[in-house]
């Protein structure tokens, strides 16, 4: 997969389109590290969320940005707590 995407890197109109959604990537991360930490699978998690693991999935996908309120019931769901920062630009 990495050799992959170095080859569509080296197309700019690629480039542009990955590097518009680095945000919903980082999201999507941040709360598949967290299920993990917490030791749950989709399943368990939709569970304890009174969802399904399809939900689950789309929200761990990076393909958008859940809702706050999605955020944290997640973040209940794995014992965690949101915490939303505004850092300066790079």
């Amino acid at each position: 997969m990495n050799r992959l995407h170095e080859n569509w890197a080296s197309d700019p109109a690629y480039t542009e389109a990955y590097d518009s959604m680095a945000d919903e990537f980082a999201v999507a991360h941040a709360l598949i590290e967290a299920r993990t930490r917490a030791g749950l699978s989709q399943a368990e998690l939709a569970e304890r969320m009174e969802t399904s693991q399809s939900v689950i999935a789309r929200m761990e996908s990076g393909r958008h940005l859940p809702s706050t309120r999605s955020l944290q019931r997640y973040a209940h769901a794995v014992g965690a707590r949101l915490n939303i920062a505004l850092v300066p630009a790079a």
